[in-house]
């Protein structure tokens, strides 16, 4: 499909990744619509933050990408875990690839309590299970680009391949999909996508890219950076901020960057706008019928006290790091190598972490510091407590 124009449905259109994905995506002359709930700015509502860098409404967003580029973006507002509402988007817009950002991304959110680790899973899993089988009634050929996460496979003392490996025992060989040892109820329901999709590919000859991918840090790209209608959200917090774009806050503001136990933990990292070019590589070369293919994606790895001190080294102001008791249940010194050719053999060319990044960085969290809640930065959610809110709804 390279140099064809493909019409891509964007589920979750309206998020962190989602957006600049949808935009990128019809800057390189496809048709697409994005569906989303707008689940996520509850979220926000819920916790008490915000996203540090405002954003507009999905209407006001839609408007102005049409009034600067003249390319329009179709809107579906609803909850792909309803199956009239996935199966009317797929009928109604008959997409040739659909990309699937619409879960909830948070590892902490899910080990809050009882209520949002069901919550997670059921809106995760069911919504994957819904879009399956629209597809599947309404045509097969679709392409369902799902992301997936690296912290699906854990850190086995082991390489970590891409979706497959070929196993020997007793005698007999066999290739069978990685196996995985995620870190929390967020991780698990990734794991559950990634065996239904593959059992819907094996039986109903679907066609599914699966990307794991690592954490992503960032927030412009060339598309989101032409007006501040366009602005995709930063989340800096304990719950939804990915650990560069927190420290990178931590910075500005003068605290403590943290780094949890030892920070030997060891993270695969990429840069927002590689993020959304995998998702256009990914599109325009579909894999056959049939086919469960796996793609690692993430451009670098580094532990989590390298990354402190790379950004303690480019700030310009002083800048400490502090160690604090781990929230997590995880080994924090451990064998880390993970394969991730595939994509760079499909043309992905990497925007590696770089001083000029971490600056640009650094200004727009300058620019919003007003914004910040200082105290949703620091962890309050501990993996080895459980409690049951009877109150809760999502």
């Amino acid at each position: 499909m390279q140099g064809e124009g493909v019409r891509i449905l964007v589920l979750g259109g309206d998020g962190y990744l989602g957006w600049p994905s949808a935009l990128h995506l019809s800057a390189s002359g496809h048709d697409v619509a994005v569906a989303d709930s707008m689940v996520r700015r509850g979220y926000d509502d819920e916790l008490g933050v915000e996203s540090l860098v405002p954003i507009a409404s999905i209407q006001d967003r839609v408007r102005a990408w049409q009034d600067l580029t003249g390319k329009e973006i179709t809107l579906f507002e609803g909850d792909i875990t309803q199956p009239d509402f996935a199966h009317h988007i797929v009928e109604d817009f008959q997409p040739q690839s659909i990309v699937h950002f619409a879960e909830q991304r948070s590892a902490p959110y899910s080990m809050m309590d009882q209520h949002h680790a069901v919550y997670t899973q059921i809106n995760n899993v069911v919504g994957t299970l819904n879009i399956l089988y629209a597809i599947a009634d309404s045509d097969r050929d679709i392409h369902l680009v799902k992301l997936g996460t690296m912290g699906e496979y854990g850190t086995p003392n082991i390489d970590i391949e891409e979706g497959w490996i070929e196993i020997h025992h007793k005698g007999r060989t066999d290739t069978l999909l990685y196996p995985k040892r995620p870190g929390s109820f967020y991780h698990l329901s990734k794991v559950h996508d990634s065996h239904n999709i593959e059992f819907a590919c094996r039986v109903w000859g679907m066609r599914a890219t699966d990307l794991n991918q690592g954490i992503v840090y960032g927030q412009a790209t060339d598309e989101t950076s032409l007006d501040p209608l366009l602005a995709t959200r930063l989340d800096y917090d304990a719950v939804f901020g990915t650990v560069l774009n927190r420290m990178v806050v931590q910075a500005v503001l003068g605290l403590p960057l943290t780094v949890y136990g030892q920070g030997g933990q060891i993270r695969g990292l990429i840069n927002i706008v590689d993020t959304v070019e995998c998702i256009r590589i990914s599109c325009e070369n579909p894999p056959d019928r049939g086919e469960f293919r796996v793609f690692n994606q993430f451009t670098e790895q580094m532990s989590v006290l390298e990354i402190a001190q790379t950004v303690a080294r480019t700030y310009p102001g002083r800048c400490e790091i502090a160690g604090i008791d781990n929230p997590r249940v995880e080994a924090e010194s451990h064998y880390y190598r993970a394969a991730h050719t595939r994509l760079l053999e499909l043309g992905l060319v990497p925007h590696l972490l770089s001083e000029t990044l971490l600056s640009s960085l650094f200004g727009i969290v300058d620019r919003h510091r007003d914004r910040v809640n200082p105290e949703a930065v620091l962890p309050g959610i501990r993996w080895r407590e459980t409690s049951n809110d009877l109150a809760w709804t999502p």
